[in-house]
């Protein structure tokens, strides 16, 4: 495992961004671990956070891209900072671009908030995580009807690895149903194997008994 993405799971585990015990999803299904992104709540976690993202798309993607696009609201920071680190780890000047949920009909008009879209623009998708790919289904119709962009690809944070409408994972369903490349800074299975019997901030992150938890949830929900 990349040296970066120990440290992000090390991260979001010291911004309590992702934690343990027993949560239930929008999908009734009861999960021993949540992440909430909406915990990154300070300048120097974004410009952290930033970096991550940043690392992991251009680890899967180079620098065949043009604008981060992040869905309203969680995604709006995710793209200012990914687009700011990006400038500063590769010189590359990003653009970013998220939409609004409601259109606005004066001033600064329009769907759109950030850089506007023109044709042929490359766009990488920046999410937190996808469990049931609901946000892409929203987002893809804005996205094209805005100008003729090609998606290259869609970066969350978390990969849950856990199935979507099928028996394959919502990360790989999006990918095969849109035609584009999924990536993830991290892998639930990357997350288990680094923090299982490891002490973080002076306690144990994942002992035997949330282990148990995860490897039952993954025997029940878990992607072939």
């Amino acid at each position: 495992m990349e040296a970066y993405k120990k440290k992000f799971i090390e991260f979001m585990v010291g911004c309590d961004v992702l934690k343990f015990g027993s949560f239930t999803l929008k999908s009734g299904r009861q999960s021993p671990f949540f992440m909430n992104a909406g915990a990154y709540t300070t300048g120097s976690m974004l410009a952290e956070l930033g970096e991550y993202y940043a690392k992991a798309v251009h680890e899967n993607y180079g620098d065949d891209f043009d604008v981060f696009f992040g869905p309203a609201y969680k995604g709006i920071p995710l793209v200012v900072a990914a687009s700011i680190a990006y400038y500063k780890l590769y010189g590359k000047e990003v653009r970013y671009c998220s939409n609004r949920k409601e259109i606005k009909d004066h001033g600064d008009k329009g769907i759109l908030l950030g850089s506007p879209l023109t044709d042929g623009d490359r766009v990488i998708i920046i999410e937190d995580v996808t469990t049931s790919g609901k946000s892409i289904e929203e987002t893809w119709p804005i996205l094209k009807s805005q100008a003729d962009v090609k998606v290259s690809g869609l970066m969350v944070s978390l990969d849950r690895q856990e199935r979507g409408k099928g028996s394959d994972s919502a990360l790989s369903e999006i990918g095969r149903l849109y035609g584009i490349r999924t990536g993830a800074i991290v892998t639930m299975k990357e997350v288990t194997e680094c923090l299982y019997n490891k002490e973080i901030n002076g306690r144990i992150v994942i002992d035997d008994e949330i282990k148990s938890a995860i490897d039952r949830y993954y025997e029940e929900y878990g992607a072939e």
